[in-house]
């Protein structure tokens, strides 16, 4: 296990896990004595930001299972694996609701303003009259790129606030086209929506998906939330937009990112970046605990879940 901790998981998993392992190592994710342990390991249990590439494989003569501790691999080389036969199984939908949730909470509190009426509020000033210049989410054109489980939920609660949502996919989604949500073309959906929600899995055909071309083609005054990875984006190009001013990026996904990018993104004051707490539910933190275990133990039995290779 690579990078984990004895609070990541409650005992009861951490059980469960002990009840099915021979020998257990935990091992910080950047540990000198790595390739010892993966000379013999037969399961590989990481967490997000984790790299498992060919080398890593290689080292690792007799493993037969990857456990991803969350949603995004696209670190983990799949098709190598693939091809030396080791099964990779992440965890699907378990924060499906609170990313979702938390994609509404930083709009409305950025566009209501709510962080300045707090603090006002808290030196003594109760009067409204400063805050005039706030706005709806109702009949703005809210644009969902990449329409998974999570893009597909904020489409739905998009809807029910009376925005008008379009949505960009690899696949159309005739099941949600049904309920008023409208396909349109990358290029369009950039060019003409108020809201943009960023929701593509990591992997090698989407990184640097929303590049420097497509950047520029984002509507003046649009608000970009990106809840997933950011290597989903040029982030040269984007700190570029950032200082017409034009726009407005919301993400969360800070942890996975180097200092140097931070630094380029957080001087501009319209780029708002929040710690990694979307998915930080109660109820999505234990959801990821069981199914974490499950995949482990329903892949001994011969019947692995969530297997993405």
């Amino acid at each position: 296990m690579l990078g984990f901790e004895k609070s990541n998981l409650e005992q009861e998993y951490w059980n469960r896990i002990n009840n099915i392992t021979e020998e257990l190592s935990i091992l910080p994710k950047d540990s000198s004595d790595i390739l010892n342990h993966l000379s013999t390991a037969d399961c590989l249990l990481v967490k997000l930001g984790a790299i498992v590439n060919k080398e890593t494989m290689d080292n690792a003569p007799n493993l037969k299972y990857i456990g991803m501790f969350g949603t995004g691999y696209g670190r983990i080389d799949t098709q190598y694996a693939t091809s030396k036969g080791i099964t990779v199984c992440n965890i699907a939908g378990y924060s499906t609701e609170g990313v979702a949730e938390f994609a509404f909470a930083i709009i409305l509190e950025y566009i209501r303003d709510l962080e300045r009426g707090k603090k006002q509020a808290r030196e003594g000033n109760y009067s409204e009259s400063t805050f005039f210049n706030v706005s709806e989410i109702k009949d703005k054109k809210f644009g969902v790129i990449g329409l998974g489980k999570i893009g597909g939920r904020i489409a739905e609660i998009a809807l029910n606030f009376g925005a008008d949502v379009r949505y960009w996919s690899r696949t159309r989604k005739k099941e949600y086209e049904m309920k008023g949500i409208k396909y349109q073309e990358i290029e369009d959906i950039l060019a003409e929506c108020d809201f943009l929600s960023l929701n593509l899995m990591l992997n090698k055909e989407t990184e640097g998906f929303l590049s420097g071309e497509k950047i520029q083609k984002i509507k003046s005054n649009a608000i970009v939330i990106n809840l997933a990875p950011m290597e989903l984006v040029d982030i040269d190009a984007l700190a570029n937009r950032l200082e017409k001013g034009d726009i407005t990026f919301i993400l969360d996904h800070s942890d996975e990112m180097t200092q140097e990018q931070l630094n380029k993104l957080k001087k501009h004051e319209n780029c708002i970046i929040y710690p990694p707490i979307a998915y930080t539910t109660k109820e999505a933190t234990l959801e990821k605990q069981k199914m974490f275990v499950n995949n482990l133990e329903n892949f001994l039995k011969g019947k692995p879940t969530n297997k993405v290779n």
